[in-house]
């Protein structure tokens, strides 16, 4: 892959990440000469359409969010079988690292952490678009401290049915109860997972860990966190409140809004009054991973006293010795199978484990499997869906424009292939009316354009450059855009190549020598050969008919735009004509008979109005 050049325009160079989906590369923009991150879909992944139309939306969701705590997606495409997202290339560490690194953070490096988070989840919130995977792999912290959410792959707009399937895409130590459980997300599951990574990032540890995702989900599900300040005693009340409030099991019960716990936080970090409500000081410590082997080897949880609230929203703990007196019942030991089996039937989006666990049980007779309508028409797959009896499936269809997907096939179903469906479930199916119309933009005037800003205003325009032969310019220097094949302002398709000529300066020419021609011949000679720049100046003359060029100034080769002057006849010089005399032989001119006066005379020429004469006058 390095070296290649995507789209004709982003050369890739160093791998830099890998994710579960696609290869992230360090490459160059070679128009606007600058570094990015080139995220390629996997090979495995390119050639699934399925995939292919979720990468298109990752893409086109991501480049509508505009934030500074956002990472910038600046263009995608496909070339040959790779699909390519170019993003804003970002220098940094992510959060995970860091808190690996240097462990736990004071209270007031989470909050502001926490805040631009939130202010970056505002953005996409407004969208309908959870994000799904907040957690601190995609934080990106900045060498000024400020940070950037990134990887948006597994985000979906609420309209969107696109999806792989239900299973929990996200990762298991951070995501909501409800998203482990399958359930419709909102706002409130990325503000769930905000709060496990303040957790982390104010005590250096996930609140809940086991040996495998289904473990830690079943305790998103069905434990509570042990309060921060227990594992980390630096953290204060009030952020400790907070965090909790995000970590509540019950949706209703959390912050409701990105944009609400942001200004909790920025109260917080300004010391004023913050008001948590109830829903937190309800919250009761249970205990999470500190078990305790007895001698038979059964596992005993570790007792942990009951807590109270208070008006801060810390969660104290009682005395020791009160916790001592706690008598906690024997648990027999539950095999890994059983806890599967309880994962299977809680957390119905863990597609892989449920649909093994359904084929293992054989399934359940009120449930039927979600076809798979890959491929099919809407005629097609709504018959098959017919099959099921009469309202097993409530389907919708709708249509949109795909550049990959053939005219009148499936682009995505949801719920997805294999999702077990009780009667009445509500189908969407989105079918493809093809390739999305070119959209129709104005051609932009590149006129003393250098060739790099001429490519930048046509690529904002979806539009491509291609440079033709130069041409000679009198009035744009050698190298920049002297002239275009199609006429600023008018439409074009996006897509469109525009075809532009740079100039090679001005050139030279013969002027030659129009002496005895017409001015109007001069001049239409002169213009042909590329001289515009004419004067005309006027003068009498016995010699030369009026209208004719007496000279020219300058003669033979010149440059193009070398000032040519023509001096033109305006026919013999009238004073002179009258001042000629004829008599008896005798003349005013007292002498021996006769007097012969010759003589010229000529008046300095003038652009606007010169006079002058040429030739002789005789008296006798």
């Amino acid at each position: 892959m390095a070296d290649r050049v995507l789209g004709g325009r982003y050369t890739v160079q160093d791998k830099i990440g890998i994710g579960g989906m696609a290869t992230v590369y360090r490459g160059l923009d070679t128009v606007l000469g600058r570094t990015v991150a080139i995220k390629t879909m996997l090979p495995q992944y390119a050639a699934d359409p399925s995939f292919a139309a979720r990468f298109k939306q990752e893409a086109q969701a991501a480049a509508a969010l505009q934030s500074p705590y956002i990472v910038g997606v600046y263009d995608w495409g496909k070339d040959g079988d790779t699909y390519y997202i170019v993003m804003e290339y970002l220098r940094g560490t992510d959060l995970k690292s860091g808190i690996g690194k240097h462990g736990a953070l004071d209270c007031r490096k989470v909050a502001q952490i926490g805040s631009q988070i939130c202010q970056a989840l505002s953005v996409a919130h407004g969208h309908d678009i959870i994000h799904r995977d907040i957690k601190p792999q995609n934080i990106m912290v900045q060498p000024d401290g400020n940070i950037k959410v990134m990887d948006f792959g597994i985000a979906r707009a609420k309209n969107s049915h696109l999806t792989a399937d239900n299973s929990v895409l996200g990762t298991a130590h951070y995501v909501s109860p409800e998203q482990t459980q399958g359930k419709e997300l909102g706002p409130t599951s990325d503000l769930y997972s905000l709060g496990i990574v303040m957790y982390e990032a104010a005590t250096g540890r996930v609140p809940f860990d086991g040996d495998d995702a289904i473990a830690v989900a079943l305790k998103q599900v069905n434990e509570q966190p042990v309060p921060p300040s227990q594992v980390n005693p630096n953290v204060d009340a009030t952020l400790e409140g907070i965090i909790l409030k995000c970590m509540r099991k019950n949706p209703a019960e959390r912050f409701q809004t990105a944009d609400e716990l942001r200004r909790v936080l920025n109260d917080y970090l300004a010391g004023r009054i913050v008001n948590l409500g109830e829903a937190t000081s309800l919250i009761t410590a249970t205990p999470t991973s500190q078990l305790n082997r007895t001698p038979g080897g059964r596992t005993q949880a570790m007792p942990r006293a009951a807590v109270s609230p208070t008006t801060t929203g810390r969660i104290p703990t009682t005395g020791a010795s009160h916790a001592s007196s706690m008598q906690v019942p024997e648990k027999k030991p539950m095999s890994k199978g059983k806890i599967a089996a309880i994962v299977i039937g809680v957390i119905a989006a863990i597609a892989l484990v449920a649909g093994g666990a359904m084929a293992l049980m054989g399934g359940n007779s009120a449930t039927k499997a979600m076809p798979n309508l890959e491929g099919m028409t809407k005629d097609e797959a709504t018959a098959k869906l017919a099959e099921y009896g009469d309202g097993f499936f409530v389907v919708s269809t709708s249509e949109q424009y795909d550049d990959n997907i053939e005219e009148g096939k499936l682009i995505s179903q949801d719920p997805a292939r294999n999702t077990q469906c009780e009667k009445g479930t509500q189908v969407s199916l989105v079918f493809s009316k093809g390739k999305k119309p070119a959209a129709t933009v104005t051609v932009p005037n590149l006129k003393g354009m250098t060739p790099s800003g001429a490519e930048s205003a046509l690529a904002e325009l979806n539009l491509k450059g291609a440079v033709g032969d130069s041409v000679e310019s009198n009035d744009v220097e050698n190298g920049k855009v002297a002239s275009q094949d199609q006429a600023a302002g008018s439409d074009a398709k996006e897509g469109d190549t525009i075809t532009y000529h740079l100039s090679s300066g001005v050139g030279k020419a013969d002027a030659g020598d129009h002496s005895g021609e017409s001015l109007s011949s001069a001049k239409s000679e002169l213009n042909s050969l590329g001289f515009t720049n004419i004067n005309v100046t006027h003068a009498y003359s016995s010699s030369v008919s009026k209208g004719y060029v007496i000279s020219q100034s300058p003669t033979g080769s010149q440059s193009k735009d070398t000032s040519i002057t023509l001096r033109v006849s305006d026919g013999p010089d009238p004073a002179q004509s009258s001042s000629n005399n004829s008599g008896n032989g005798n003349s005013n001119n007292s002498g021996n008979g006769n007097s012969n006066n010759s003589g010229s005379s000529s008046s300095s020429d003038t652009e606007d109005s010169e006079t002058g004469s040429e030739g002789s006058n005789s008296s006798n």
